[in-house]
């Protein structure tokens, strides 16, 4: 049952996926809202085909310019947080590498950070001020690596280096909001710590078999938990930001794993079933 589930999921998926690119690729040319919009609308529909049932606490900050910093667990993450709304990542220059996904990556305008090279830093904080000047909202992964989905490992102040200045061309503040990820069932039953394995990648996992995997499990219940965004302004350095977005998102995502997502439903905005 599980293969038959998987095969049927990669089968649409493709479709979708095949139909999407091109659509995609022109709207990067002509519409610059239509190519925020389509990676919301095909994760959604990637969600949906999985069965996934997301539970979103809070919101995105409606303020602009916007980051957002998140724990990361899963290549899963990036779907879950893409079907909430328009956004874009910064990921390490590997991931630029790989097949398909550095497809599906630049498609969504992923900014691409080589940690090797100090020099290119520069260049990065200049894209990602732009960007981000352009009202796009940016996500940054700041621990630097996924974990094992039983909790948040420390942020990398380092990463924050290529977090442009406080403040965009028009002098509004650069709005930090912390982004927790939990995943809490699978099947419709509470995922304790020996069970996340199934979610988490991380470590030596390659990627196609961990996919699928997942995708022969079952349906996952997660939770997406938005924590009050941290202006970065003059006085709070990019040390201090990542400190309190730290400490936001572990206590978030601490709360999602223990206490559940029942518990958790009735502070949720909106209920998506995808």
């Amino acid at each position: 049952m599980g293969r038959v589930r998987a095969v049927w999921i990669l089968g649409a998926l493709a479709a979708v996926t095949l139909v999407g690119l091109p659509v995609q690729w022109a709207a990067l040319r002509v519409s610059r809202p239509a190519a925020r919009r389509i990676p919301v609308l095909y994760h959604r529909i990637l969600l949906r085909l999985l069965g996934t049932r997301l539970t979103i606490v809070g919101r995105p900050a409606p303020g602009r310019p916007l980051l957002l910093v998140a724990n990361h667990v899963s290549w899963f993450d990036i779907p879950l947080l893409s079907a909430i709304g328009p956004l874009s990542f910064v990921a390490k220059s590997e991931v630029g590498t790989w097949p398909v996904v550095k497809t599906l990556a630049r498609l969504q305008r992923t900014v691409f950070v080589d940690r090797q090279r100090r020099s290119a830093t520069g260049g990065t904080r200049e894209e990602i001020a732009g960007r981000l000047s352009d009202g796009d909202v940016m996500v940054l992964f700041a621990e630097g690596t996924s974990n094992d989905g039983n909790r948040v490992l420390a942020f990398k102040t380092a990463l924050f280096g290529a977090v442009p200045d406080g403040r965009a061309e028009d002098e509004r503040p650069l709005l930090v909001q912390p982004v927790s990820i939990a995943y809490t069932r699978v099947n419709g039953v509470a995922m304790g710590r020996q069970h996340r394995p199934l979610v988490a990648w991380h470590g030596d996992k390659d990627l196609a078999p961990h996919v699928l995997e997942l995708l022969r499990t079952g349906p996952l219940d997660a939770v997406v938990v938005f924590g009050e965004p941290i202006p970065l302004k003059e006085g709070r350095g990019r040390k201090e930001v990542a400190r309190l977005a730290e400490e936001t998102v572990r206590a978030a995502a601490m709360r999602a794993l223990h206490a559940g997502e029942g518990l958790l439903a009735p502070l949720s905005e909106r209920r998506q079933n995808r």
